[in-house]
């Protein structure tokens, strides 16, 4: 059977003429889509009324056994009185344009000749004129560069490309057939499915067939993971997806999705999936600096890595950290863009939220190409609300453009001119301090705009430039996307520290963003334990009237956890006074109560105080506590000290909201108890109050949305450490009056609606 292959010329040629190195830390232009664009048409309106601009242009090209379906746009056919033909090719760039030669980009004349050959073809031509324009973004200035190619000149530089692209089409291919038929055949691993479990299965893959979004709230101990990616699976197999997008937020959810693929492989699925992992976490080097000469990985990287790919595609299922790491190695690659080039080309990945919402990291190619046949399944959903206020702001500090114009003015003195705008903006702007303004200074984003081109331009050219102007670039460049993000859901304020000075664009309300960045999906998979209330999370999360909304209870029996109020006040005026009563109510639950126990409270410094004090009155109990920037390592070991309850029992101190608060699985003996301490509210603060006076004024309940909510987000997570399966018991304390609220009680889960009051 002949395997048909689509794809793009762009990604053909690319693939096959990526060479050299990474450079400049990673660095890549980030001049906006909209300036290249603007690039084109200016060129384009050149054109005579004979020629034509954005021409598709598709063939057919059989080679051994596969069959190649490519196509693109040209951006330009001009047809000259002699009758001859150009196919001109448009490339915008922040390069000089002198240092451009003909030789410069093998891959820009690919991609030019493919459109030549496939319009020179279709119409019997006996040759083609190929021509690069290239036009600097900023000064608009041209270059050009001409070639004359036969037809059959133009044949063997295509049959070229393809028989180099061919090996890697032909595992691609014979892998998608194997995918499908193990897909459509896979059968749910567990005998069983829990009580609710089916439920949500079913949910996912009718979201799937309808194209819809899904929010789904499904209690602790349904099996989320299992029953999210099973569904997005078997649609696989039924041909209404071709990738799965699991997002989550950490690193122990992430494993828990690895774990799930790897139990559907051991049981038949034949499936590629990735994991990425941070930058910073998997670099091989001590310092982390993306270029030929600081990095052997990023050396020669483009030489290397197509047979890395190939070489993993062939011989691996499920490409977690280890063995991208250990195939990066074996490839003298760079573990992270590794694992970035193999996303494009998995069926799963596994990554953090950012890899999709975030428009200053996402992965735009793949994005674009094939997002209408893929699915996000977002975990811990809840997470999404802060984070993405975090991506969708951005900060500049006036000192690093005080350094930079420093740095500069004897290198580069449209850097250092640049610069020194910035920094005298920022300057002028001491007396606005902790006042939020609704406008964006406009002449603040221009001169930032200005400082990214001239910086961008010195960084093409000088590949050595010091990490301080990349890192400013780097900052400028965030603050200006943002910018142009920029609009009522924003407010930008100042802070004042001594000589510096920091400017904040602050996303208030980050559901429109979100909802820009997925569309296009196919479905969107929102599930998490705590996914209440609904209409805040479908309101901050990008939701719409049509999307499904589904809320499953716990699939365990009420008993099976015991739950306790504590009215005692934890409000921070009282802590110094209740401090020891509540010392004494834990000592005296435990004394009564068998097994390790986790207790969480709002902050480290309200942990540590109560700590000591817990120290002075139960001196022989075995603990824990959880210290401040902990690695992976002692996260790992504060857990594992979490053995099932023998003679000595442990109870671990923890921050709520903090590592040990989420995505924690103690099973059975290893957790017997969990204590919260206070309702969790965020810190009274500026951004705080700002988020809460704009849901006021939005309509809605802005108290809860700014405190209550997220608060009580965290309460229900570190409560959902306790029971994780049927054969779980515990008890679940919550220690503050305001549990006793309607405000409060309202978001208690119903497996929590028997507590008793304690004195």
């Amino acid at each position: 059977m002949t395997n048909i292959v689509k794809i793009s010329v762009r990604h053909l040629v690319e693939y096959v003429f990526r060479s050299g190195s990474i450079e400049s830390g990673g660095f890549r232009t980030s001049t906006p889509l909209t300036d290249g664009t603007k690039a084109h048409q200016k060129i384009q309106k050149t054109y005579t009324s004979s020629d034509q601009k954005e021409v598709y242009l598709k063939t057919v090209i059989p080679y051994e056994t596969i069959t190649m379906h490519v196509d693109g746009r040209a951006d330009g056919l001009l047809f000259q009185e002699d009758g001859l033909v150009i196919v001109d090719e448009i490339k915008s760039t922040s390069r000089a344009l002198v240092t451009i030669t003909e030789e410069t980009y093998p891959v820009h004349w690919a991609q030019a000749v493919f459109y030549a050959y496939i319009y020179a073809k279709d119409r019997e031509l006996a040759q083609m004129t190929i021509q690069l324009t290239y036009v600097h973004v900023r000064t608009e200035e041209q270059k050009q560069f001409q070639r004359i190619m036969t037809l059959p000149e133009l044949e063997s530089f295509i049959m070229e490309v393809v028989s180099q692209y061919a090996a890697y089409a032909k595992a691609k291919t014979q892998h998608i057939v194997d995918r499908n038929s193990s897909s459509k055949e896979l059968v749910f691993p567990f005998e069983v499915y829990r009580e609710g479990q089916h439920k949500l299965a079913g949910s996912v893959y009718k979201t799937i067939l309808d194209k819809k979004v899904l929010f789904a709230k499904a209690s602790t101990g349904i099996g989320k993971t299992i029953s999210t990616i099973f569904p997005a699976i078997k649609s696989i197999g039924e041909g209404n997806l071709q990738r799965i997008f699991y997002l989550t937020a950490k690193t122990i959810t992430r494993t828990a999705a690895e774990d799930a693929f790897r139990l559907l492989i051991a049981n038949g699925l034949d499936m590629k999936v990735v994991t990425i992992t941070a930058k910073d976490k998997i670099c091989f080097q001590e310092e982390t600096i993306c270029t030929a000469e600081h990095c052997p990985f990023a050396d020669g990287y483009y030489d290397r890595i197509n047979g890395a790919i190939l070489d993993i595609f062939e011989n691996e299922s499920l490409m977690s950290r280890a063995v991208i790491e250990a195939y990066a190695r074996k490839h003298r690659v760079c573990p992270f863009e590794f694992s970035l080039d193999l996303a494009y080309t998995a069926d799963a990945v596994i990554c953090d939220y950012n890899y999709i919402f975030d428009p200053r990291v996402s992965l735009k190619r793949l994005i674009e190409d094939q997002k209408k046949q893929s699915v996000l399944l977002v975990d811990e959903a809840h997470n999404l609300v802060e984070r993405a206020r975090e991506m969708y702001s951005a900060v500049l500090l006036k000192s690093s453009f005080l350094q930079v114009q420093k740095a500069y003015k004897d290198i580069n003195a449209a850097v250092a001119k640049a610069a020194k705008a910035v920094n005298v903006c920022l300057a002028e702007k001491r007396k606005q301090e902790n006042i939020a303004e609704k406008q964006l200074d406009e002449d603040l984003a221009v001169l930032v705009e200005k400082f990214t081109e001239v910086a961008e331009e010195e960084l093409v050219q000088n590949v050595e430039s010091n990490q301080l102007l990349l890192d400013t670039y780097f900052a400028a460049s965030a603050f200006a996307k943002i910018c142009r993000l920029y609009d009522k859901r924003f407010v930008s304020y100042v802070e004042v520290n001594k000589s510096e000075v920091m400017i904040k664009l602050f996303c208030l309300d980050p559901s429109y963003l979100l909802q820009q960045m997925g569309k296009g999906f196919r479905s969107k998979v929102f599930f998490s334990a705590t996914l209440a209330p609904a209409d805040y999370y479908k309101n901050l999360l990008g939701g719409t009237e049509d999307d499904y909304v589904l809320s499953i209870p716990s699939p365990f029996v009420h008993e099976n956890a015991e739950v306790l109020v504590q009215p005692l006040s934890t409000r921070y005026r009282d802590r110094e006074r209740t401090l020891l009563p509540m010392v004494q109510f834990i000592r005296d639950v435990l004394n009564k109560q068998k097994g390790n126990f986790m207790i969480f409270f709002p902050s480290y410094d309200y942990m540590n105080k109560a700590f000591e004090a817990f120290k002075t009155e139960a001196p022989d109990v075995k603990t824990i506590v959880q210290e401040t920037g902990m690695s992976e390592e002692l996260r790992e070991n504060f857990l594992t000290a979490f053995e099932p309850s023998g003679d000595e029992r442990l109870v671990g101190f923890a921050v709520l909201g903090g590592v040990f608060s989420e995505g924690v699985d103690l099973k059975g003996d290893r957790l017997c108890g969990v204590m919260v301490v206070g309702v969790g509210l965020p810190q009274i603060g500026f951004e705080r109050d700002i988020i809460k006076d704009y849901f006021t004024n939005e309509g809605y309940s802005g108290f809860d949305y700014a405190y209550v909510y997220p608060g009580m987000n965290k309460v229900l997570q570190a409560g959902g450490r306790l029971i994780r399966s049927e054969a779980d018991h515990g008890t679940i304390v919550l220690i503050d009056d305001r549990f006793l609220q309607p405000k409060y009680q309202k978001l208690f889960p119903e497996e929590w609606r028997h507590y008793k009051v304690v004195n």
